[in-house]
């Protein structure tokens, strides 16, 4: 893919985040933030004017479609675009009016795009426990919360190797049953709601962490199509696995510490401590790379539709 096709990609991924207009302030500002950090890592600085072009509707969807002309490229961008508006929940009827004059931009088969729409609404859909809500559990021992932690975390990044968009859209429900498991465990029932503005507060914001996944695994090389694309990439540990490796395993430690001290924590606390715990995440992730290729090598879309579900 060049880099004039990886930008028409990534404009349509911007448009699909805005495409409802309902983004706060905190989703926007860190959605410019990773325009910028991902122009820096590609050394594109037109990467870094496409959150403007798109926010200021300086940018054409018509337009960015035409400059795809492989069906595989065509396939991907639009599977992007709905997981994208399906990451802070099932698309809204805004964001399902832009997927289909992106469908109709792409010329893409009515039916084979709802097929897609289908699949990212199932994740999307998915709730945060299977069956009847039962009672909370006591609270398990440290050492073996943070061994089930750092589980979660080596499967979110395995996943991240996986080529397929709609397997990368399933890291951040994935990392919301975490944080529901790890509040449950300290006696809180809590459901979508609550998780989405715990995040939030943190400073993760749900559509801006999808567009940085998918951002730093299609300028990787990463990314490929449902039909097979560009293969699964396991010579190496990309930076996007690495990413959804510390992203989660930060996110299960500040649950961890939030629900053990009683929901106590501030705003500026929580996001202060999640940044701090991040920074020690990517420090780690290189102690476990192995065994995150060796997680991706078992892995297929299939068991994570089934991790999403179960």
């Amino acid at each position: 893919m060049t880099s004039s096709q990886q930008q028409a990609v990534l404009t349509i991924a911007l448009l699909a985040a805005f495409a409802d207009g309902a983004k706060d302030e905190r989703e926007r500002e860190e959605i410019r933030r990773i325009a910028d950090s991902l122009a820096g890592e590609s050394g594109s600085p037109q990467l870094s004017a496409l959150y403007q072009d798109v926010l200021l509707k300086r940018v054409d969807l018509a337009k960015a479609a035409a400059a795809l002309t492989d069906s595989a490229h065509k396939q991907l961008a639009y599977e992007m675009a709905v997981c994208v508006c399906d990451a802070d929940g099932v698309a809204s009827p805004a964001e399902q009016h832009f997927l289909r004059e992106l469908r109709d931009a792409l010329g893409l088969d009515a039916g084979e795009a709802a097929k897609v729409v289908s699949q990212a609404d199932a994740v999307a859909a998915a709730p945060l426990a299977a069956g009847p809500t039962v009672a909370a559990a006591s609270s398990m021992p440290d050492a073996e919360m943070d061994k089930y932690i750092l589980n979660h975390a080596i499967a979110n990044g395995a996943i991240e190797l996986l080529p397929q968009s709609l397997a990368t859209m399933a890291i951040i429900p994935l990392q919301m049953k975490l944080v529901y498991r790890i509040g449950q465990s300290y006696g809180f029932e809590m459901d979508k709601g609550h998780i989405k503005e715990f995040l939030a507060t943190a400073g993760v914001g749900l559509t801006s962490q999808y567009v940085e996944q998918v951002g730093r695994k299609l300028l990787g090389g990463l990314l490929g199509s449902v039909a097979g694309g560009l293969g699964r990439g396991l010579g190496r540990v990309a930076t996007g696995a690495a990413f959804s490796f510390a992203t989660t395993y930060a996110l299960g430690q500040l649950a961890k510490r939030y629900y053990a001290g009683g929901r106590q924590m501030n705003t500026a606390l929580l996001q202060q401590t999640y940044q701090s715990l991040l920074g020690q995440a990517k420090q780690m992730q290189g102690q476990f790379s192995g065994q995150i290729q060796q997680k991706a090598q078992s892995l297929d879309v299939t068991q994570v539709m089934n991790m999403v579900k179960s």
